[in-house]
């Protein structure tokens, strides 16, 4: 539109200029005639009816004949009265003056300079100007609405994909849109949403297929090592180390089914049965605590409100226990155990210890394999309780890496 209002302009300019030249042409051809029909002798005789306001016509010898100029501009006139040849001369932006010289059927010469005010001519390119930049900006802002308009209206369902893929590929992994052959752009977007999506559900299926069959596998020689232990213990007569060893057997593999059964929960993890876990917060930490390994000088102190998370039992437990685990073997002397109330939708476990606190990159502590600088552990505790936190729509999260180290288990609300 800028460029359109230049170009516009710069035609009016020169339409008008040629206007006002023609204009004084035939102000001064007019004059002329009537001049030479006016005229039989060597005397200029110059009609009355032709003679506008800027037009004078001066003889042979320089002097006017007839007709008066503006006095602004009686000066520029006397220089054009002895023209030998037809003279355009521009007055500032205030006048364009025509000297023509002519001699008439009688013999007698002269000039005659015909001026004319260009002051309504520049009121009118401004008039011109002010109304082509107040259309330019009501076109575009026209026209910016318009294509806001389309382009939401294109874009509109793009979104609708976009966020219905979302959905589907947390709660319904089995929807596609099936809108057929790609004929047109969103056709083939939905086309390409429905291969991500049946990857993403090819790549979950598996993942829980694999974590199912693993749990599934371990739980049958699991059970024969529980049950041998626990039938060892109540065999009269045994040393004392000797039953500690098979009591400590026995806890182990309790806990270890205890996470087996916290995997089978994650691979069959469904919308559908979330909302139907509900338990107590309190009673969950009391279990994972008492579960936990003590280390001799170290104290847990908990203070755990009355409240209720919507979360699978043995997922809450795996998702709690490996952060106290880690909380109680670095600890100096204390690990505290608290869940504040927030008003988030989520229920956060805040534990604390006074150990050294994390070094390193605080970022990789939840990367699978990464261990303490001891080297103790597999490095995967961290990692799991991640997962089972993040699988029921919660966060582990390493808030403070100094003293006091500080991690966030949040679960969701009942």
């Amino acid at each position: 539109m800028l460029l359109l209002t230049i170009v516009l302009q710069v035609l009016l300019a020169d339409l008008t200029q040629r206007d006002i030249d023609r204009l004084l042409e035939q102000r001064g051809d007019a004059v002329i005639s009537s001049t030479n029909s006016a005229t039989s002798g060597s005397e200029l005789v110059v009609p009355d009816y032709d003679l506008d306001v800027g037009i004078v016509v001066y003889d042979e010898a320089g002097a006017p004949v007839a007709g008066t100029a503006s006095a602004s501009v009686e000066d520029r006139y006397a220089d054009l009265a002895r023209s030998t040849s037809e003279r355009w001369v521009a007055v500032g932006e205030s006048y364009r003056l025509l000297a023509t010289p002519f001699t008439t059927r009688s013999g007698a010469s002269g000039v005659v300079v015909v001026g004319e005010r260009l002051a309504p001519y520049e009121d009118a390119e401004h008039y011109s100007l002010l109304a082509s930049f107040i259309t330019g900006l009501l076109a575009t802002a026209v026209v910016v609405l318009v294509a806001w308009w389309v382009a939401g209206r294109a874009l509109r369902t793009v979104a609708v994909l976009e966020e219905t893929a979302a959905d589907w590929s947390e709660d319904d992994l089995g929807q596609r849109f099936g809108l057929g052959a790609p004929t047109n752009e969103l056709t083939e977007l939905a086309s390409v949403l429905d291969g991500l999506l049946d990857k993403v559900t090819s790549a979950i299926r598996s993942e829980q297929r694999l974590t199912s069959e693993l749990a599934h596998e371990l739980r049958t020689p699991l059970t024969a090592v529980q049950g041998a232990a626990d039938l060892a213990l109540l065999r009269e007569g045994l040393p004392d180390p000797v039953r500690e060893d098979l009591r400590q057997i026995a806890l182990e593999a309790r806990r270890m089914a205890s996470t087996i059964t916290a995997l089978l929960e994650l691979a069959r993890t469904e919308a559908s049965v979330l909302p139907l876990s509900s338990i107590a917060l309190a009673d969950v930490v009391a279990d994972v605590v008492a579960e936990s390994a003590s280390r001799p000088g170290v104290v847990v102190h908990v203070e755990v409100a009355d409240q209720r998370v919507a979360v699978p039992r043995e997922v809450a437990r795996r998702a709690l226990a490996p952060v106290l685990a880690n909380a109680l073997r670095h600890a100096a002397s204390r690990v505290t155990v608290t869940a504040p109330l927030v008003d988030t939708g989520l229920v956060a476990v805040v534990i604390e210890d006074d150990g050294a606190g994390v070094g390193g990159d605080v970022t990789a502590v939840f990367e699978p394999g990464t261990t303490s600088g001891e080297g103790s552990g597999a490095g995967l505790g961290l990692a799991l309780a991640r997962r089972m936190a993040r699988s029921v729509g919660g966060d582990v999260l390493l808030t403070s890496a100094g003293q006091p180290t500080r991690f966030e288990v949040r679960l969701p609300r009942a």
